[in-house]
């Protein structure tokens, strides 16, 4: 080893020496600058009559020490004729210059929703630094009003939001949750349609009683900030890039069987509560003389809960009987009825019937690619069965 290391040139030391240094000083190995740079957790865009406002969310480390430590975050505001001009107004403002590859979350307000996103959602999807898997959702309100919020579970809102979005969340199949990718290819394929989880926020249950009582005794600290619990079981959809309806939680959980998401999910009707432990969904378009759209849903089911007492041995077993199967049928039935119904309503093809019009033929797409929906034919197929 020793004679092989005296057998390389010195000038080869050198230049590896050089290429380290160099490195080191020119891009300090990639590291992020803090000093200089804002990292934005999330950004929540409004429309003004200017033309948009963008909140920013920035990450603060709170201390070094075991008591001060985590991280909490400030939110600052930039406004625009452009998500762009928004972006420079920031760092106008802040000298920061607003990093946006840790940015998993984007939140379009109301006034945001009322008009074709794209223009404020295209800059995201342009720029190369910002992930195309970041999340998008809508929210009741104002998006600068919901991350300037106190989250009740957590010091940031972004996080506490994000919370709402996890991989057990999904697969509860009361959350509908969807990428700036998936919303992308949904808007600028046949269908012109999407989906984006709709959050509404509501003060923590108490929280309002001990601040009043604690401003009646003359607590002369400073008022604690209202803190808020966030939800998410109702799904906006949008057609043309424009909200077009709100799915309720029952078509929210609908849709999420329809796509198979659901494990592990449970259902309540009938003052029963049943488990989902198997979900397959299907939809399929068939032409004949008109087009028809079939919707069908596969659920293995166990009885999760009821009002009365029951023994042990069945509540080991949880199986349904033939009643109970044909009645929890029945009502995912209507639940995929009342999904397809805001969607004919709304003419929002969520479901993608046009997709499949162009993958059955480019003739048979262009003789119905402009069939309103709700005369479209629909063909509902749901059953639930014990898993035996």
């Amino acid at each position: 080893m020793k004679k092989f290391l005296k057998t390389i040139p010195m000038k080869l030391w050198m230049i590896l020496c050089a290429l380290i240094v160099f490195t080191f000083f020119s891009n300090d190995f990639g590291l992020v600058d803090i000093q200089k740079t804002a990292l934005v957790l999330a950004a929540g865009i409004d429309r003004t009559e200017e033309g948009f406002a963008l909140t920013a969310q920035i990450a603060v480390p709170k201390g070094t020490d075991r008591t001060t430590g985590g991280t909490s975050s400030v939110e600052i505001e930039g406004s625009g004729e452009t998500v762009s001009e928004c972006l420079a107004d920031l760092y106008a403002k802040t000298g920061w210059v607003p990093k946006l590859v840790f940015c998993d979350l984007v939140i379009l307000g109301e006034s945001a929703v009322r008009e074709d996103t794209f223009d404020c959602l295209d800059y995201f999807l342009r720029n190369e630094y910002i992930p195309d898997s970041c999340l998008l959702a809508a929210c009741e309100g104002s998006a600068k009003e919901l991350l300037s919020s106190t989250s009740a579970i957590d010091d940031t809102s972004a996080l506490a939001l994000e919370k709402l979005f996890s991989d057990a969340a999904q697969k509860s199949g009361h959350v509908m949750v969807t990428t700036l990718r998936e919303f992308a290819i949904g808007y600028f394929g046949e269908s012109h349609s999407g989906y984006m989880p709709y959050v509404r926020s509501q003060a923590q249950e108490g929280d309002a009683q001990g601040q009043g009582g604690a401003q009646s005794s003359g607590d002369a600290q400073q008022q604690k900030p209202e803190e808020k619990i966030y939800t998410a079981r109702e799904t906006a959809i949008f057609s043309g890039g424009r909200m077009a309806a709100l799915l309720s939680p029952e078509e929210t959980f609908a849709f999420s069987l329809l796509e198979g998401n659901v494990y592990a999910g449970t259902f309540t009707t009938d003052e029963k509560t049943y488990v989902i432990l198997k979900n397959k969904g299907d939809i399929s378009v068939r032409v004949q003389e008109t087009p028809e759209i079939r919707l069908s849903i596969l659920c293995k089911v166990q009885i999760y809960g009821e009002s009365e007492t029951a023994s042990p041995e069945h509540l080991a077993k949880g199986e349904l009987s033939p009643e109970e199967e044909a009645r929890l049928s029945q009502t995912l039935s209507e639940c995929l009825t009342g999904l397809w119904n805001t969607c004919a309503e709304s003419e929002c093809d969520l479901l993608f019937f046009r997709r499949s019009l162009k993958r059955t033929s480019m003739e048979v797409y262009g003789r119905w690619k402009d069939l309103p929906l709700s005369s479209v034919a629909v063909s509902i197929d749901a059953r639930a069965q014990s898993l035996k």
